[in-house]
C-alpha cells in the first residue's frame, strides 16, 4: 500500500513539473509533386510516386539564377501518427513562410488559408485529428495575384514551403501564437541604470468552459539565472483571447544589448492550472534604446552610431529561397565578419531564424513589408505590375493584404532586440499613372498600424526618392530611405526628418569584381563620407541574387550566389573590419584540390547544412585561377546537393567554378557518416568525412535521393520588348535649382532637367537598372528645343557607344547619356524612355 502511495505521489509530481506544450520538427519525410493535382487533399490518395523531399523545399529546386521560373501549383503531403492522449489538448502547424498562397487540408478537410508569401502562420489541426495515422495535405501556389501584396519586384517569386514547419502540442488554454510581447521602459531616462520589463500575453482558451488560472512570468539574465517573479491570476471564459498584462520595475544595472555585446535576456511565461504547470514560453529580449534624428543621425543607448549596413535577400545557389536556419546564420555571421552592423531585410520579412541570428551576432535589422514594385510594364498578370491597383475592385483587397502583411511581420518580430525600425515599403512609386493617390493612402495606413502595434519603434518609407516635387511619399513616415541617386539629390539632402541611404552602389559583376567600396551614387560630392544629419547608408546588396530582370540586377552583390566572397567584400572587411585581404590566386597550373566544409557535422531536420567551398591550389599550395570542370560525389552516406547526389561545376555555364572556386551547401534528412569527393581531369580527386547527426538511420535503400539535373527553366523564347526609364535613376553633370535631373525621367511632362547656367559641357545619364538589348531611345524637351545631342549607350558607365551601333549589335546595356554641345542653349529635358528586350 505504501508502495502505491510513493508511486502515486511521483506521477502527480511529474505531471507538476513538466509543461505540456511539445514542439516538433516537421521537415522529414514529405511527398511533392508539381501542379494542381485533382484529389491530393483526400487522406486515401496514392501518392507513392511522387518526389521523396524535405524540407524548406522550392518549386524551382535545383535554381541558379534563371530569370524565368515555374508559376503555377504545388502540393505536399505528409503521414503522421498522434496518441490519444495528443487529442486531449491543441495540435497545431506553424510555418514560417509558404509563398505565396497556402490551403492547408488535414484528412481531406480544409484546416486553414494563409495569402502572403514572407510571414509566417498557425494552423489548427485538431478538430480534424484522429487518433492514430493521419495525413496533410497543402496546395501552394505562386500565381501573380492583382489583390495580393506585393505585385511586383525585381526579385524571383518561387514558390513552395520554403521555411520550416513545427508540429506544436499544447494544452486547450496555452499562450497565443507568437502572443508574448516585452518592451522595456526608462532606459534612457536613466542613462541606461534602469528599466522596467512589461510584458503582454495573449492566452488562447480553446473550450467551452470557464476556469480560472495563474500566469507566471520569470525574468532571466543572459546565463538563465533568475532574478525576478511575477504571477497573475485570471479566470477565462470559453472559447476566448484573453491579455494579460506583467511587469518588472526597476531592474537594476542591465546589461544592454549593442552590436559589440549582443546581450540577450529572457522571459519565461508559465500557465498553472492549480499547481499543474499547463504551458511554458520563453521569449528572448534585450535591453538598449535608441534614436533617430534629422539633424544628428542615429544614437544607440546614449551614443552617436554611424549605421554602415548592407541590403540582402535570402536565395542561396541551388536551393533557391528553400534556405535552412544555419545558412541564414552564415550569412549573417559574413556581414558581421566584414564590418558591417546593420542589415536591410529585401524587401520582405526575413525568417524567425535570421534574426535570430542578427540578435546573437550583434546587428541591427530593418524589417520591411513585402510591399514593392519595380520597373516595366504596369500592366496587371506580372511581376513588374503597378504597385497599387490599377482596378478600383481590387483595391480593398489588396490594401488589406499590405495590412495583414505588416502586422503579421510585427507580431512575429517585435520581441527582436536587432530590429529597430518597421519599413512599409520599398519603391513604391513605380505605379500605374493615376494610382500614386492610392500608394499614399496605403502608406499612411500602412504607418497608422505600424503605430498602433508598435509604439516604440518608427515607421519607415523605404525606397523613397521619387516622385519629386508635390507628390514626395518620403514625409509619409517617421523616417526616409532613399535609393541610389536618392542619396544626391538636392531636394532630399538634409530633408528635416530622421533619413538613410537604404541603397547605394548597383555595381553588377562576375565574382571576382574589383577591390573596391563600390561606392556608385554615393561619389558624387563625397556623399559615400556621410552627413552629420544622416544615419547611415547600405551597400546595395550583400548577396547576388535570383532576378526577373537577370544577371544585370542579380549579380550586384558582394558576395557571389554560391557564397564566395567577391574582392569588394574583403574591400569592407579590411576597412570596417580590420582584416588585411588575402593573397588573390595565381595564374598557375592546378595540381590539387581543397575542400573546406563549413563545419564537419550539421542535424538532420531541415534546420542545417554544410557549405562545401572548393579552391585549385598549386604545388606551393597557392590558389590559382585556372577554373577546370570539378565534379562533387556523395560517395557514401546520406546527404544531397540541389542536383541530387552529385554537382558539376563548369565555366561559362550557371553552375561555374571562377578564378579556381566553387562552393554548394550540402542537406541531409538521416544520420550517418558521409564522404564527399571531388574529381577533376588530370588531378588526384580528394575526399572528406563529414557527419550527420540526430535522426533515423540511413539506408541506402530506403532512402535513396534521386537525381535533380539542372535544367534553365525558360517560359517563353520570344523577345520581351519593354519600356523603361519613368522613376529610374538619373544623373547630371549639373543641375538648376528647381530642375533636378530627376524631373526628365518623371513622366510629366511639366517639369524638366536642366543644367546650371555656368555648365559648359551638359550632359544627363538614365540608369535603367537592367540589362538590355537597346531597341529605341526617345527624348523630349520644352518648347521644342531643336538641338541633336550626342546618345552614347554602356553596359558599365565606363565604357561608351554611339547609340546607332549598340541598337546594330547584340551588345546588352544599361546606362544612356546624352551630351550637349558647349557654348549651345541650355537643354530643357522633360522626357526620356527606353524601349528594349530584357
Amino acid at each position: 500500500m505504501r508502495l502505491n502511495i510513493l508511486w502515486l505521489f511521483l506521477i502527480i509530481a511529474s505531471l507538476n513539473c513538466s509543461a505540456s506544450r511539445v514542439i516538433d520538427n516537421f521537415n522529414r519525410d514529405w511527398r511533392y509533386e508539381s501542379g494542381d493535382v485533382a484529389g491530393a487533399e483526400h487522406p486515401d490518395f496514392n501518392d507513392s510516386d511522387w518526389q521523396h523531399i524535405g524540407l524548406p523545399h522550392s518549386f524551382s529546386t535545383p535554381y541558379f539564377l534563371s530569370t524565368d521560373f515555374y508559376e503555377g501549383y504545388g502540393w505536399y503531403r505528409k503521414n503522421f501518427h498522434v496518441d490519444r492522449k495528443d487529442l486531449e489538448g491543441v495540435l497545431s502547424l506553424d510555418f514560417d513562410g509558404v509563398f505565396q498562397e497556402a490551403e492547408i487540408y488535414v484528412n481531406g478537410q480544409k484546416a486553414g488559408v494563409h495569402r502572403g508569401g514572407y510571414t509566417g502562420f498557425n494552423v489548427d489541426m485538431t478538430p480534424f485529428l484522429h487518433e492514430g495515422d493521419n495525413v496533410v495535405a497543402v496546395r501552394v501556389n505562386n500565381l501573380w495575384r492583382p489583390t495580393l501584396a506585393p505585385r511586383g519586384g525585381e526579385h524571383v517569386f518561387s514558390g513552395g514551403i520554403y521555411r520550416k514547419v513545427r508540429l506544436v502540442k499544447s494544452s486547450p488554454v496555452h499562450v497565443a501564437w507568437y502572443g508574448v510581447g516585452v518592451t522595456t521602459d526608462g532606459l534612457k531616462a536613466s542613462n541606461g541604470k534602469s528599466a522596467s520589463v512589461n510584458i503582454d500575453i495573449e492566452l488562447a482558451n480553446t473550450r467551452a468552459e470557464k476556469g480560472e488560472y495563474t500566469v507566471k512570468s520569470i525574468l532571466k539574465s543572459p546565463e538563465g539565472n533568475a532574478i525576478g517573479e511575477c504571477q497573475s491570476r485570471v479566470v477565462l471564459s470559453g472559447d476566448s483571447l484573453t491579455v494579460v498584462k506583467q511587469s518588472f520595475d526597476n531592474v537594476k544595472s542591465p546589461r544592454l544589448w549593442h552590436p559589440s555585446t549582443p546581450v540577450l535576456y529572457s522571459v519565461d511565461t508559465k500557465i498553472y492550472k492549480g499547481s499543474r504547470e499547463i504551458d511554458n514560453v520563453t521569449t528572448d529580449f534585450g535591453f538598449r534604446w535608441f534614436e533617430w534624428t534629422a539633424d544628428r543621425g542615429f544614437f544607440l543607448n546614449g551614443e552617436h552610431y554611424v549605421i554602415k549596413g548592407a541590403n540582402a535577400h535570402q536565395d542561396q545557389a541551388g536551393w533557391g529561397d528553400a534556405v535552412p536556419d544555419g545558412a541564414h546564420r552564415r550569412d549573417v555571421a559574413m556581414l558581421k565578419e566584414a564590418g558591417f552592423n546593420f542589415i536591410r531585410g529585401s524587401h520582405y520579412p526575413h525568417s524567425p531564424a535570421y534574426l535570430k541570428a542578427c540578435d546573437e551576432m550583434g546587428l541591427l535589422f530593418w524589417s520591411e513589408a513585402p510591399y514593392w514594385a519595380t520597373a516595366g510594364p504596369k500592366d496587371d498578370g506580372s511581376w513588374t505590375a503597378s504597385s497599387y491597383p490599377i482596378v478600383e475592385k481590387d483595391c480593398e483587397e489588396f490594401e488589406q493584404s499590405a495590412l495583414d502583411q505588416l502586422a503579421e511581420m510585427i507580431r512575429i518580430h517585435r520581441n527582436h532586440p536587432s530590429i529597430v525600425v518597421w519599413s512599409m515599403c520599398n519603391e513604391p512609386f513605380f505605379c500605374a499613372d493615376g494610382t500614386l493617390p492610392g500608394v499614399k493612402k496605403l502608406l499612411t495606413r500602412m504607418v497608422e498600424l505600424s503605430h498602433k502595434l508598435d509604439p516604440t519603434r518608427p515607421a519607415a518609407i523605404g525606397g523613397a526618392q521619387r516622385p519629386l516635387g508635390d507628390d514626395r511619399i518620403d514625409f509619409l513616415g517617421d523616417i526616409a530611405g532613399y535609393n541610389g541617386d536618392g542619396g544626391t539629390i538636392a531636394d532630399f539632402l538634409n530633408p528635416g526628418i530622421p533619413n538613410f541611404v537604404s541603397e547605394y552602389g548597383v555595381t553588377a559583376t562576375l565574382r571576382p569584381g574589383k577591390y573596391d567600396p563600390g561606392w556608385g551614387d554615393l561619389w558624387k560630392d563625397d556623399h559615400w563620407r556621410g552627413h552629420d544629419w544622416r544615419s547611415g547608408q547600405a551597400i546595395w546588396c550583400a548577396f547576388d541574387h535570383g532576378s526577373i530582370f537577370g544577371p544585370a540586377l542579380g549579380n550586384m552583390g558582394i558576395i557571389d550566389y554560391f557564397r564566395i566572397p567577391k574582392r569588394s567584400w574583403y574591400w569592407y572587411r579590411n576597412e570596417y573590419g580590420g582584416i588585411a585581404p588575402p593573397e588573390w590566386p595565381v595564374d598557375n597550373a592546378p595540381v590539387s584540390i581543397a575542400i573546406t566544409p563549413s563545419s564537419i557535422e550539421a542535424s538532420t531536420d531541415g534546420t542545417d547544412d554544410i557549405h562545401l567551398l572548393v579552391t585549385l591550389l598549386d604545388g606551393e599550395g597557392n590558389e590559382v585561377t585556372a577554373s577546370p570542370d570539378v565534379t562533387l560525389e556523395i560517395v557514401s552516406g546520406p546527404g544531397e546537393f540541389p542536383t541530387g547526389r552529385a554537382i558539376t561545376f563548369s565555366n561559362g555555364t550557371d553552375i561555374p567554378i571562377i578564378e579556381g572556386k566553387a562552393a554548394i551547401t550540402l542537406r541531409a534528412y538521416q544520420q550517418g557518416n558521409t564522404v564527399v569527393e571531388a574529381r577533376s581531369e588530370g588531378l588526384p580527386s580528394k575526399r572528406i568525412s563529414l557527419k550527420f547527426k540526430d535522426g533515423p538511420e540511413y539506408d541506402a535503400s530506403c532512402h535513396a535521393v534521386s537525381p535533380r539535373p539542372y535544367v534553365r527553366y525558360v517560359r517563353d523564347k520570344g523577345e520581351r520588348l519593354a519600356t523603361f526609364g519613368v522613376n529610374s535613376p538619373t544623373f547630371a553633370s549639373s543641375a538648376a535649382a528647381g530642375h533636378a535631373a530627376g524631373y526628365a525621367a518623371d513622366g510629366n511632362r511639366h517639369t524638366y532637367w536642366q543644367p546650371d547656367a555656368s555648365d559648359n559641357n551638359p550632359s544627363f545619364t538614365l540608369d535603367t537598372e537592367r540589362g538590355l538589348l537597346l531597341r529605341d531611345v526617345n527624348v523630349e524637351f520644352v518648347d521644342g528645343y531643336e538641338c541633336n545631342p550626342v546618345m552614347e549607350a554602356s553596359a558599365d558607365n565606363v565604357t561608351w557607344h554611339p547609340v546607332d551601333d549598340v541598337k546594330a549589335s547584340d551588345m546588352r546595356v544599361r546606362f544612356l547619356r546624352l551630351s550637349f554641345k558647349p557654348g549651345a542653349t541650355l537643354p530643357r529635358l522633360s522626357g526620356i524612355s527606353v524601349r528594349g528586350v530584357l
